[in-house]
């Protein structure tokens, strides 16, 4: 089996006001692009927890305090040549200083031929 890399999959959590504004930031520079179709995203909601430190410039919450917001984590195919470009689209548009950003390799189905 021959294993070439040339896309991945990109997680990133939102808070729900901010999902359409990164949505939007990552598609028009060419990520979620599935064949024929553009805009291929897919969005769960859930609670983030997390807890400013003392050095943090937090956009939601209170230093030293352990804050819950309702968010979604967007989920988009991406190809390798575009992540570095896709990355500083979600930082840029994304409202958190630290934005949790996951990014997976993904294996093509042919390579199982």
């Amino acid at each position: 089996m021959k294993v070439d890399i040339s896309r991945v999959k990109i997680f990133v959590t939102i808070p729900n006001e901010k999902l359409e504004d990164v949505r939007n930031a990552v598609c028009q520079i060419g990520a979620g692009v599935i064949g024929n179709y553009t805009y291929c995203t897919y969005s769960v909601k859930g609670i983030g927890t997390f807890v400013p430190n003392e050095d943090a410039n937090p956009h939601i919450g209170t230093k030293n305090k352990l804050e819950f917001v309702q968010e979604e984590k967007l989920e988009f195919i991406c190809d390798i040549n575009k992540v570095k470009d896709v990355i500083k689209a979600i930082r840029y548009s994304h409202p958190y200083e630290e934005p949790s950003i996951d990014i997976v390799p993904l294996i093509d189905e042919t390579s199982f031929d």
